[in-house]
């Protein structure tokens, strides 16, 4: 009766953390984007991001032109992909309070950058 009980009690905990899992990943998600064409963006759950809590994070860097990169400046962070590379990066990426500025090196002045900010 008692193994019959714990491993009851076990199959739901399992249960319990494989549905979890997911949704704590896509909570904390950011997904930056460059490309095809003269556009540059970085979202939270699909929407743009305007500001976020301090913290560590993990974003997605879908890079879709080998003419653009997607560099993330900010406060103690400066991470970029190439110019010439096109595909998908995922860093882990630590964000203290203040401004932050994603861009594209060589269009910044065309307008491909845009801002969030990191509250405390």
């Amino acid at each position: 009766m008692f193994r019959l009980a714990l491993s009851t009690l076990v199959v739901a905990a399992v249960a319990a953390v494989l549905f979890l899992v997911p949704a704590w990943g896509k909570s904390t998600g950011l997904t930056g984007e460059v490309g095809p064409g003269y556009s540059i963006e970085v979202k939270k759950a699909g929407k743009d991001l305007k500001t976020i809590k301090a913290g560590t994070y993990r974003i997605k860097v879908e890079d879709k032109a080998a003419i653009h990169n997607f560099h993330l400046i900010g406060p103690g962070l400066n991470k970029k992909t190439g110019i010439s590379f096109k595909g998908d990066a995922t860093w882990t990426i630590k964000l203290k309070p203040g401004r932050y500025t994603y861009q594209c090196d060589p269009h910044h002045l065309s307008g491909m950058q845009g801002h969030f900010r990191v509250t405390a």
